[in-house]
């Protein structure tokens, strides 16, 4: 048994990652930004979104490459602003790992029980855990090879997509009653622009779960740039292209409160027998496979940093004997099927359980991505000696952008999710009580350069 994570991935499996971590959000998830925004409020609460994150991921790829470690933004929080900087950024990813994977599973299980009704919904999710976890825990580079493979298929299937609708798009269709169900901006769709922000982060969250493979990378500084800026290029174009042609298929209010708007908008194209209809609905599985399975893997190495800096028990740091933190993978597994099976039994806010999973997702990762950034501005003041093969361009502008609209994001979210953003803060608040209480773990835990810069 060892602590040290073996280095064997290249840049094709880290866009694999990168891109395969996020895409089930093109499948699922931002339509519902259409039921409170409109097509056209959307489509500027998205381009806000997409350029914090295309400035984030620039901004972002400086630390990773300068710092690659599995901790990823809790190693350049903790490098940046000592224990505690490295608590938050650290808890708020893992919240973020941790509560996205169970939406995505229970997606699974409603997409499989479409096609097969007797099939507990439940019990797929489950079992999508059960599969996905053992196929982590068996290897980086067989879990990131498959990564890549399912990602490009669900690519390849996006672009199908898009390719079959395009000849019924109406931009007529699309700007109908496009500012929040009116065809006049005003109040409403304003207030819609940024309620809609979490289900236009969707199309992009977790991409930064890449930095979590960057201990596994071989040579990160050269691999890790061309993977991230490449990977979030293929998701701004996919984005846009896929809500744009599926808004302009026909009516865009039937696809505005359904997890399945693909399928939905191709039928309004082609007939519900074509063969592009079963190959997109089969297909379309691989998306949620992707991000599913790269989650759990951006989880295990959070779980796994943490406990090796002393934040969580030390045997949460234990690696197998195929080199992959087994333990790690079965504990982020067990917390997401305890979420599946309290759907049903828990509310907030009005929301199916699926929904406020994403939201506090969606909590975390603006928390980790406004502790990124400040890192970044603090390390450059701080640590202007550290190697950076790769700077952040525009620098102060770029990370500046990603910081400010980060706050943005942060401020909407807790106007229009004031219980889930509550819950949120109690997470942290009991974390941080762990941690006053755990001085003693992280003083005896070993001695990391990367997190203190000796």
């Amino acid at each position: 048994m060892t602590n040290k994570l073996k280095p064997t991935l290249g840049t094709l499996h880290l866009w694999g990652i990168a891109v395969g971590l996020v895409i089930s959000g093109e499948y699922f998830g931002w339509s519902y930004g259409w039921g409170v925004a409109g097509t056209l409020g959307f489509l500027i609460t998205t381009a806000m979104i997409a350029t914090m994150y295309t400035c984030f991921i620039f901004s972002f790829t400086e630390l990773t490459t300068a710092i690659p470690h599995a901790g990823g933004p809790f190693a350049y929080s903790r490098r940046a602003f000592g224990e505690t900087g490295g608590l938050i950024a650290g808890l708020a990813t893992l919240i973020e790992f941790v509560f996205a994977p169970p939406a995505i599973a229970m997606a699974i299980g409603a997409y499989l029980n479409v096609q097969y009704p007797d099939l507990n919904p439940k019990t797929a999710a489950v079992g999508a855990y059960i599969v996905f976890m053992t196929l982590n825990i068996l290897g980086v580079k067989l879990a990131a090879m498959f990564e890549f493979v399912v990602t490009v298929l669900a690519v390849l299937e996006l672009l199908v997509f898009m390719g079959v609708v395009s000849p019924g798009f109406s931009i007529a269709n699309f700007a109908a009653n496009g500012w929040a169900g009116s065809d006049h901006f005003g109040m409403p769709a304003m207030s819609g622009i940024f309620a809609a922000i979490p289900f236009a982060i969707w199309f992009f969250l977790a991409i930064e779960g890449a930095a979590m493979a960057a201990e596994e990378a071989k040579d990160p500084k050269r691999t890790i740039p061309k993977a991230y800026i490449t990977g979030i290029l293929t998701l701004v174009v996919l984005a846009i292209g896929v809500m744009l042609l599926a808004g302009g298929a026909g009516d865009w209010r039937k696809l505005s409160d359904i997890n399945d708007p693909l399928p939905q908008a191709m039928k309004m194209i082609v007939d519900e027998n074509s063969n592009w209809m079963h190959m997109l609905v089969w297909i379309g599985l691989f998306g949620l496979i992707a991000s599913f399975h790269g989650i759990i893997l951006g989880y295990s190495r959070q779980f796994f940093a943490l406990a090796r800096a002393g934040y969580l028990p030390q045997s949460l740091a234990k690696l197998s004997r195929f080199q992959t933190p087994h333990r790690a993978i079965i504990a982020g597994g067990l917390i997401g099927i305890a979420a599946i099976y309290s759907d049903g039994f828990i509310n907030l806010q009005g929301m199916t359980l699926t929904a406020a999973m994403i939201t506090m997702a969606v909590f975390g990762a603006i928390v980790m991505y406004l502790m990124s950034m400040l890192s970044l501005f603090k390390l450059r003041r701080t640590a202007p000696e550290m190697e950076r093969s790769f700077r952040a361009p525009g620098y102060p502008i770029v990370p500046g952008i990603a910081l400010v609209l980060s706050l943005v994001c942060l401020v909407a979210m807790l106007w229009f999710n004031p219980v889930i953003g509550g819950l949120f803060v109690a997470i942290m608040a009991v974390g941080y009580v762990y941690f006053l209480a755990t001085k003693a773990q992280r003083d005896n835990a070993p001695q990391d350069s990367m997190l203190v810069g000796e």
